[in-house]
C-alpha cells in the first residue's frame, strides 16, 4: 500500500472523487492525505474526510493567505484540529516567488500556525518557496514541532538540514522532471522520504500539463525504484515507516 501524502482532491477540479479513489486503488494506492490552504479549502477537507474513509487531512493556511487572513481564520482551525481525522497542520509556510512585500505577514502567519502544532503536538506540513533560508530559521524556533517538508526539491545541503531537524522530505512528480536535480540526491535521502503528488499539481512526465491524480504515485515510484535499483516494496517499507513517524495513521 501506498499513500499519496499531499493532495488537493477537491470537487472543483475533478468531477468524481470516487474515480479518483477507484483509479488510484487499481495500482496500490489506498491512503490520501488531503491538505487545506485557504479557509475554503479547510472547509471542504473537513467534509472529505468524514465523506471517504481512505481520506485524512491537514488544515492550515497556506502563505497566500498572509494578506487577508483574520483571528476568527486561526480559531477555526484551532477548534477543528482535534476533530476526527485531522492529523496535521498544513499546507503553512513561506512562499517569496511571487512577491517578498509581506514577508514579515507570512513569517506572523506561519509562526502562529506553529505554535499551534506545539500547543497540540501535531506534525505540519511546510511550503517553501524561495524561502529556505527563513523556513529554516523558523523552524528551530519550534524545535519540538515535526512534519513533512511539501514538494521538496532542494540542495542535499538543505535536505541534511531538514533530515536533522526530524523532518521527512515530501518527493512528486517533480523528481521526474528533466531539468530536476533530485534524482542526483536520491541516494542519500531516499530514507527520509515520503510520496505526493500535489494533485492537481505537478504531473509527473511524461503526463505533464495534464490534471495530476493520486493513481500517479506509482510512477513516481516506479521512477525512483528504477534511479534507486531497489524494489517497490522496499520502498514501500521506507515510505510507510516514515508516514508512521510522524502521523496517527499507520
Amino acid at each position: 500500500m501506498f499513500t499519496d501524502t499531499h493532495c488537493h482532491i477537491y470537487r472543483e477540479y475533478y468531477e468524481s472523487i470516487p474515480e479518483v479513489i477507484r483509479r488510484a486503488s487499481e495500482v496500490g494506492v489506498n491512503r490520501f492525505i488531503v491538505a487545506g490552504a485557504s479557509m475554503r479549502d479547510n472547509v471542504e477537507v473537513l467534509e472529505l474526510v468524514k465523506e471517504y474513509s481512505s481520506m485524512y487531512g491537514v488544515i492550515g493556511l497556506h502563505p497566500e493567505e498572509a494578506d487577508r487572513y483574520t483571528k476568527e481564520d486561526l480559531l477555526f482551525l484551532e477548534q477543528h484540529l482535534c476533530d476526527d481525522k485531522v492529523i496535521g497542520i498544513g499546507e503553512i509556510g513561506l512562499d517569496y516567488h511571487y512577491t517578498k512585500e509581506n514577508k514579515e505577514r507570512q513569517k506572523e502567519l506561519f509562526r502562529c500556525q506553529l505554535e499551534l502544532a506545539l500547543k497540540y503536538h501535531l506534525p505540519v506540513v511546510v511550503h517553501s518557496r524561495d524561502a529556505t533560508e527563513d523556513t529554516i530559521c523558523i523552524l528551530k524556533e519550534f524545535f519540538d514541532v515535526r512534519g513533512i517538508i511539501h514538494s521538496f526539491s532542494g540542495s542535499l545541503e538543505t535536505a541534511n538540514i531538514y533530515i536533522k531537524m526530524g523532518y521527512k522530505l515530501g518527493i512528486n512528480g517533480v523528481v521526474t522532471f528533466k531539468n530536476s536535480h533530485l534524482k542526483e540526491i536520491l541516494p542519500e535521502i531516499v530514507s527520509h522520504i515520503v510520496l505526493e503528488t500535489d494533485s492537481p499539481y505537478l504531473t509527473p512526465h511524461p503526463y505533464r500539463g495534464t490534471t495530476n491524480e493520486p493513481k500517479y504515485i506509482d510512477l513516481i515510484a516506479d521512477f525512483i525504484c528504477e534511479e534507486l535499483h531497489i524494489s517497490k516494496s522496499q520502498l514501500e517499507k521506507i515510505t510507510n515507516r516514515n508516514i508512521s513517524t510522524i502521523f496517527d495513521i499507520l
